[in-house]
């Protein structure tokens, strides 16, 4: 057994964890943090992503160890109490989901993307980098269209701030 202290959604957390628990675990078991899903627990679908630092990592193949003293960023911690994230208002207007179980991990990744790239995306390049998630639903269009619409909104929102 390992004592564990981390930053999940800005609150101070510390457990004590088996030295091969994963992060998704210790968010979803431990801390009721239900909107990172476990999809194909072989780190290939991207249901498990979360910010680590900043980062987009899939949850599913990080050991709490890894994340010790780290910022974590799940999809409860990004919007601003009842004011959703750019990206999440993005996916509801754009009709960027059906089943949403995919959703959590592809707006967190979406993110990492916008704040990679800046709002200067093309359509060939979020394609391209969500090649790490997974979606059995929704063909991609609509969900390449809410990232392309959120990069706006997100440069808007820091603009504003």
């Amino acid at each position: 057994m390992s004592k564990v202290s981390m930053t999940v959604n800005g609150k101070a957390v510390t457990a004590e964890v088996e030295d091969r628990t994963l992060l998704v675990q210790l968010l979803r078991d431990h801390l009721n943090l239900t909107g990172t899903h476990v999809g194909c627990d072989t780190s290939q679908c991207g249901a498990c992503i979360v910010h680590i630092d900043g980062r987009a990592v899939k949850s599913c193949t990080t050991l709490v160890g890894q994340a010790d003293g780290a910022n974590i960023t799940t999809i409860e911690g990004i919007s601003r109490g009842d004011e959703l994230h750019p990206m999440q208002a993005a996916f509801r207007d754009n009709h960027g989901l059906q089943c949403g179980y995919c959703t959590p991990g592809m707006i967190m990744s979406a993110i990492d993307i916008v704040n990679r790239h800046g709002a200067g995306l093309d359509e060939e390049t979020v394609r391209q980098e969500l090649e790490g998630n997974i979606c059995r639903c929704t063909g991609y269009h609509n969900i390449v269209k809410s990232v392309l619409d959120a990069a706006s909104r997100m440069k808007m929102a820091q603009a504003a701030e």
